[in-house]
C-alpha cells in the first residue's frame, strides 16, 4: 500500500513536513492554501507567485471541537462518528490555519498561546492505500512533542 496525500500540494510529508503556500512576488504576502491568480490582497495588484514552505510550528490562537458530522466529502463516514478538535495556529508568517488536531489530543490539551506543530496523519485507507492529511500536534512547554 501507498501513502498518498488527500489534498495535493498542501503539505510536504518528509520527516519534518510543513504546509506548502504562496508568496506575492509583487507585496511578499504569503498564503494557505496557495493563491493563483491575482493576489487577494486588496492594495496589491500582484499576479505571480512563489511556492513557500511555511513554519512547522506556531502559536495557538483559538480551539473547538467538533461535535457533530460533516456532510462528505469532508469527512469519509465513520459509524460511530467521532468528534474531533479542531486549532487555528498563527504562524510566523502572520496568518492563522485552522486544521485539525493530532489523533489523541482533544479540546482538554489545547491551550491559547500554546505552540503546536505539523504533523502528517492517515485520514483514511482504502484498497488503493492511505491517504494523509496534516494536522497540529501540541508541543509540550518543553518544546518537545508531547507523548500522548
Amino acid at each position: 500500500m501507498t501513502a498518498t496525500p488527500a489534498i495535493d500540494g498542501w503539505f510536504t510529508t518528509g520527516p519534518d513536513p510543513t504546509l506548502v503556500g504562496t508568496r506575492c512576488t509583487t507585496c511578499e504576502t504569503v498564503y494557505f492554501p496557495r493563491a493563483s491568480g491575482f493576489c487577494r490582497n486588496p492594495g496589491c495588484s500582484g499576479e505571480e507567485f512563489a511556492e513557500v514552505e511555511l513554519s512547522r510550528r506556531g502559536t495557538i490562537w483559538s480551539y473547538t471541537d467538533a461535535q457533530y458530522q460533516p456532510p462528505p466529502p469532508y469527512i469519509p463516514s465513520s459509524d460511530p462518528y467521532v468528534p474531533f478538535a479542531l486549532a487555528a495556529v498563527e504562524l510566523p508568517e502572520g496568518m492563522v490555519v485552522l486544521g485539525q488536531v493530532a489523533e489523541g489530543y482533544g479540546v482538554a490539551d489545547l491551550h491559547v498561546g500554546a505552540e503546536a506543530e505539523v504533523v502528517v496523519e492517515t485520514l483514511y485507507s482504502d484498497e488503493t492505500g492511505e491517504r494523509t492529511i496534516w494536522r497540529w500536534k501540541p508541543v509540550t512547554e518543553m518544546g518537545e512533542e508531547s507523548d500522548q
